[in-house]
């Protein structure tokens, strides 16, 4: 950040901060359930698996509240470093896409009597969390960037 830059700048960031580590927090528990057993009742592995992506689905919707929102990142971003613009138009495409990734893949497995494939939710979340990590990567890129601030490029 600039040495100029307000206190509650650097609020919003460690918010940021903060909330990229529950981002994170919830696509490993997602990670863990895709992973987990599928023993002959596969009703019990679906049922976790939706649980896990309920929450990552809570937790992006914060993301882009944040991010897109009336005073989140990216307005602030334009306002003071419209050079970024390419890079924030990029993060937000990838809003729309991995919504729908979320999206489709809970259809797939909510409900209380909803058994899924496994092969094919594994095959769907694993695609999902990888597109998660590198919009993760290239948000603490940005940031960076604009701020020279720090707030966990971690996969």
């Amino acid at each position: 950040m600039e040495e100029n830059s307000s206190a509650s700048d650097r609020t919003f960031l460690e918010e940021l901060r903060r909330h990229r580590a529950e981002l994170r927090e919830s696509m490993g528990a997602l990670e863990d359930a895709l992973a987990a057993p599928a023993t002959s009742e596969h009703s019990r592995w679906t049922q976790r698996v939706e649980a896990a992506l309920v929450e990552v689905a809570g937790d992006f919707r914060t993301h882009i509240h944040m991010t897109e929102g009336p005073s989140g990142l990216y307005l602030e971003l334009l306002k003071t470093s419209p050079r970024l613009a390419g890079a924030v138009d990029g993060l937000t495409r990838d809003h729309l896409l991995i919504g729908g990734q979320i999206d489709t893949l809970l259809a797939r497995v909510a409900g209380p009597d909803v058994i899924a494939d496994v092969d094919d939710v594994r095959g769907s979340g694993t695609a999902l969390l990888g597109r998660l990590v590198r919009h993760r990567q290239r948000g603490a890129d940005l940031v960076f960037e604009a701020y020279e601030f720090d707030i966990g490029g971690e996969t």
